[in-house]
């Protein structure tokens, strides 16, 4: 007979609070997104109120809130950030070429991206590829995972699904919406207790909408449902439609990247975002005699005008995310921003996000869907990470994959007209210039960049 007895375990585990939860939600959003989200909010919440003045300052020039307020996203200095003068509002004020047009990505390309800018072996890569090609629009998987790989590399893939439920959006590489709510819901500190049983063993009366036999189950009280509720209503049951619709968009920069006395100078486009602030007559019922008296008005009012800072601070925090994401960019990528494309350095998450101090996820959201106007064009932040040609990322080659395709997209445009080159002529003149790569290498690239081979050119 098996005798039980209490074994004590530990574990590490990352937890979200509501605000964390909130401000990731925001990072992932693009100027027009955002300003949808900011009017959903203002309209939810009468604590919150838009300034309708004329921008004339840039983010460095809002004056700082009580410590209190903000004690969740206090550390936004920035010390490679050039702040924007009084006398910057020349002819590039506006001129972010809202005309732009960018076609969506899908959640397999979301999610390779990630994958790549990830130190892995060659083994835990190409299984992190299977996981991710064996994902619906939802971001489920279609056929079980352990039907990819042997029962000896078991160990391997549990590791790589682990590693890509860490990726942005969050929720994804599950079985189905059930699995996607429960761990979006294990990594919130505000996790109701009752629901990982209501998502696992009560799921079916949910979807059936019998909350009273829920109620009744649970043992609980109808108010502490509506609070589960409010929760549930806060998760995203199919998280990776977001990235279904691969339609084309028209972009506004978030940033712009200009010289100015022989220095680099980054411009929020903080013109594009509503100013906030908490409703100065909700702050004098607060501190008035009314709420004093009124515990109900005190705890509506109180609420209202806390969700309001949590909402300010988070656009606070990714405003500031972004610049000092923008600025590490730039010092990796400076010999881009002096010289042009084909100068572009390898760079990886890891390297940014150590660089700011933030988890790669955090790096990999705020670049997603984000534009910054260079004197080269509109480029996607995502464009400026790259592998180098030798696949071990910046501690590789010094020549980035992106970098080289745009040499051999210079070799042959410089050739045209004259006799066509072959691959294996492209990759000796690359050879000269210091570039090792294989003419088979050289083929792989000029089929990315939509280039015909010399026989049909």
């Amino acid at each position: 007979m098996q005798s039980q007895r209490a074994v004590i375990s530990q574990e590490q585990r990352l937890k979200m609070s509501p605000q964390m939860y909130q401000s990731i939600q925001l990072m992932a959003l693009p100027i027009q997104d955002l300003k949808l989200r900011i009017s959903e909010e203002i309209d939810k919440n009468p604590a919150l109120e838009q300034i309708d003045l004329e921008r004339t300052a840039s983010l460095d020039d809002v004056p700082e809130k009580k410590a209190e307020d903000y004690d969740p996203f206090e550390n936004s200095s920035d010390p490679g950030y050039i702040g924007r003068s009084a006398d910057s509002g020349e002819d590039t004020k506006r001129k972010f070429l809202e005309g732009a047009v960018s076609r969506g990505e899908s959640l397999q390309d979301h999610l390779l991206w990630q994958l790549h800018m990830t130190y892995l072996t060659d083994r835990e890569l190409e299984i992190g590829e299977l996981l991710i090609s064996n994902l619906d629009s939802n971001g489920f998987h279609l056929d079980s995972p352990y039907s990819l790989v042997s029962e000896d590399e078991k160990e391997i893939l549990e590791k790589m699904i682990l590693q890509i439920q860490g990726f942005d959006p969050i929720g994804i590489c599950v079985a189905d919406h059930r699995e996607s709510l429960l761990l979006q819901a294990q990594l919130r500190e505000d996790m109701p207790e009752e629901l990982e049983t209501v998502l696992t063993d009560l799921m079916e009366l949910l979807e059936k909408e019998k909350y009273n036999e829920i109620i009744r189950r649970l043992k609980i009280s109808r108010e502490r449902w509506d609070s589960i509720m409010d929760f549930l209503k806060s998760l995203d049951p199919y998280p990776g439609s977001i990235y279904s619709e691969a339609s084309y968009n028209y972009v506004i920069p978030d940033l712009i990247v200009r010289r100015k006395d022989g220095e680099f100078v980054i411009v929020l486009n903080d013109e594009e975002i509503p100013v906030l602030r908490i409703n100065s007559f909700f702050e004098e019922i607060q501190e008035g005699e009314t709420a004093a008296e009124d515990k109900k008005v005190k705890q509506f009012v109180n609420g209202r005008v806390r969700d309001a800072r949590w909402f300010i601070g988070s656009i606070n925090q990714r405003n500031m995310t972004l610049l000092k994401t923008a600025t590490a960019i730039l010092e990796f990528q400076r010999d881009f921003f002096r010289k042009g494309p084909k100068y572009l350095n390898p760079l990886t998450l890891k390297d940014v996000a150590a660089e700011i101090g933030v988890h790669e996820a955090t790096v990999s959201r705020i670049t997603t869907n984000k534009y910054v106007q260079t004197e080269w064009g509109i480029y996607e932040l995502k464009h400026f990470f790259s592998n180098s040609i030798s696949g071990a990322g910046s501690g590789g080659s010094k020549f980035s994959k992106e970098g080289v395709k745009e040499v051999i997209r210079e070799i042959i445009e410089e050739s045209a007209g004259e006799k066509k080159l072959s691959d294996q002529k492209i990759s000796d003149l690359l050879s000269k210039k210091g570039i090792n790569i294989a003419r088979r290498t050289v083929a792989k690239y000029r089929k990315e960049l939509d280039i015909n081979s010399s026989f049909k050119r």
